[in-house]
């Protein structure tokens, strides 16, 4: 009889993420230090015969998952994190590496003298033909290059032009100019004067293979803003900061963690351990796979930042756990007083207490004003711009605008221009890190499980594994077989053609091999792998493993069916000192029937087929390092 399931807690290393049984409040009162030694005891005759569970297997993190700051020991340890953090954003959002932009074609719409400031409506437009609303407010006296502040606007009906009690981007943004700062609010994909697409776009497969969606092209725009704002002979271009609210403050600490000219960021109602937010534009694909808000939000580190926080939302706990978690990253550059944060007793909102910290904020970074005296209040002898002054309307719509088809095919253009420029190193970093795939620099194998078991020691999951052929001193060439029989696949036990008795053969079962593809699902795929890179993980580790034995001797993937995609995108993953090759040959024969089953999200926007090709025939015969951990 199998020993009954442990009740209890544990922590997903990759994410931070908090797992529960959920028979946990059943629990006893009983110690815990007597429970673990009861259960060990229980569990003993147990422990030989079954493998280690698959964390996999109880992993379900979504946008309300409650996460538990990480903690970095040192600030070497915190850079490499946080390039392949600012690596993950951008590979989400289709756009790494980077690439230099031109000139941003900027159209005018007339301006508008408010007293203290002038009211400018303009069009950005971000991609040929694909316009985005904006407005610039400029103070009405400068004698001198002044601050510049981007405003993202949040999830409020009317966006930039929004002017309510609880949320107004023109209060915010004409007191900003009455202060003497430059201020730019511009529109959402589907608000405002932006609606040449809808807000969510992006549900086609063939759009999701090119990462075209809302995510991606505000974050875009966010960028093209940005340059915008940096260019202007008024601004000086090292003081621009940065805020917004809600689904603003998302493409505020994602603009910030991105791009560095944001020299200090004010994201309001959006960094919580409890919530990530759920609309289209805040998830993509592998977007937060082993992150969070809080960690992205680090990426500011060290410039300066407020979190503007209230009581009445997921905010709520802000000066006990997420300011601290931040401060912490903070203090590895002994900036801890460059992070800060203002509690507002209200709910989700940008009112005038929250715009009112994010001046006095600003004021401080820029300005050095008011360290030891009250900051500015709001005023209400300011006055604010009308949405007929605001909104461009038919003057913009009589402009030549780009259908949704012709926009989609700009950004595939851009997307083709920078896998043309990339180097085989670069793209197979970015093809690794769309999948989230990666080969292990260390694989372990348990002395305590019966069967041959291959362990991850970055992630502790397990690969189920059986030596048909073991290695000997004659050994010439190492065999890993894959198919989604797993161990059953009585096909992988028929050495391969040309394959001589010289050739140790290790057959494997990846997980979940037999399951169909799953049907796409947005915040899934934003906090998890696909079963189909799990698969590819597991391969992974297999070739590490027998990689500590091959040395510079070949090893060959043997695979079929459905694995031969698996074994693709693996060979491609594959560093090339490694020397490694598929069974079947790279032609049409190997790929026949795969092309549907790899159009998945991003695949397109990696170079499709011919760059898995690419990548997984180069491959050369350089020393592998023996990382292999018990038999």
């Amino acid at each position: 009889m199998p020993p009954p399931p442990l009740v209890f807690s544990v922590m997903d290393s990759a994410s931070g993420a908090r797992r529960r049984d959920p028979s946990a409040s059943s629990r006893s009162r009983m110690p815990a230090a007597a429970r673990t030694v009861l259960a060990a005891l229980y569990l003993a005759p147990f422990a030989a015969a079954a493998p280690p569970p698959d964390p996999r297997d109880s992993l379900n993190i979504d946008s309300k998952t409650t996460f538990t700051p990480r903690h970095y020991a040192d600030l070497k340890t915190w850079e490499a994190r946080k390039a392949g953090l600012r690596r993950q954003i951008l590979v989400s959002a289709g756009l790494w590496p980077l690439q230099e932009r031109g000139p941003l074609a900027v159209h005018r719409f007339g301006r508008t003298p408010k007293g203290p400031y002038i009211v400018e409506k303009l069009a950005l437009e971000t991609l040929p033909g694909f316009y985005v609303g904006a407005n610039l407010y400029i103070p009405a006296r400068l004698s001198r290059p002044a601050p510049a502040i981007l405003v993202a606007h949040g999830h409020w009906k009317h966006g930039r032009t929004h002017h309510a009690e609880d949320y107004s981007v023109p209060a915010l943004c004409a007191n900003l100019a009455a202060q003497g700062f430059i201020a730019l609010a511009w529109d959402m994909v589907g608000y405002e004067d932006t609606r040449q697409l809808p807000h969510n776009f992006g549900d086609s497969p063939e759009e999701l293979s090119w990462l075209f969606a809302p995510f991606s092209l505000q974050l875009w725009n966010a960028i093209r803003a940005l340059d915008f704002v940096e260019s202007l002979p008024e601004v000086n271009r090292f003081q621009i900061g940065m805020t917004g609210t809600s689904g603003g403050g998302t493409q505020t600490y994602l603009l910030a963690a991105i791009d560095e000219r944001i020299r200090a960021a004010a994201p309001g109602g959006m960094v919580s351990a409890t919530f990530q937010g759920d609309d289209v534009c805040e998830m993509a694909p592998g977007l937060r796979i082993g992150t969070n808000n809080l960690e992205l939000t680090s990426l500011i580190a060290p410039r300066h930042l407020l979190l503007v926080a209230a009581t009445g939302d997921w905010t709520r706990n802000t000066l006990k756990v997420e300011l601290p978690a931040i401060r912490s990253i903070y203090a590895l550059y002994r900036q801890e007083r460059r992070a800060s944060a203002a509690m507002i007793n209200a709910g989700h909102n940008s009112n005038r207490e929250s715009r009112e910290a994010v001046y006095a904020f600003f004021h401080r970074v820029f300005m050095r004003r008011y360290l030891y005296s009250a900051p500015p209040r709001e005023s209400d002898d300011v006055p604010l711009p009308s949405r007929e002054e605001l909104l461009i309307g038919d003057a913009l719509r009589d402009k030549p605008q780009a259908s949704r088809s012709a926009i989609f095919a700009e950004w595939r253009a851009m997307a083709i221009a920078r896998t043309a420029s990339m180097k085989d190193e670069l793209l197979r970093e970015r093809i690794a890190a769309l999948f989230h795939v990666s080969l292990p620099d260390q694989v372990a194998v348990p002395d305590s499980s019966a069967e041959l078991v291959l362990l991850r020691a970055d992630t502790g999951t397990p690969v189920l594994a059986q030596w048909l052929n073991p290695p000997s001193e004659d050994t010439d060439e190492f065999e890993i077989g894959v198919s989604p029989e797993g161990l059953s696949c009585e096909r992988c036990r028929q050495a391969e053609p040309g394959g001589g008795s010289a050739r140790a053969r290790l057959l494997i079962e990846v997980y979940r091999a037999g399951l169909p593809p799953q049907p796409f699902r947005l915040e899934r795929a934003t906090f998890h792998r696909s079963n189909f890179a799990e698969r590819t993980q597991d391969i992974l580790s297999a070739i590490r493993y027998v990689a500590g034995f091959a040395s510079r001797k070949p090893i060959v993937l043997s695979c079929f069916g459905l694995a031969r995609a698996w074994c693709l995108l693996a060979a491609a993953a594959t560093p090339p000192e490694i020397n490694i090759r598929l069974a079947a040959g790279l032609d049409e024969d190997y790929t026949a029937g795969l092309a549907e089953y790899l159009n998945r999200p991003g695949i397109a926007y990696s170079g499709g087929l011919p760059v898995l090709f690419r990548l997984a025939s180069r491959h050369g015969g350089g020393a592998a390092t023996a990382a292999t951990m018990g038999r």
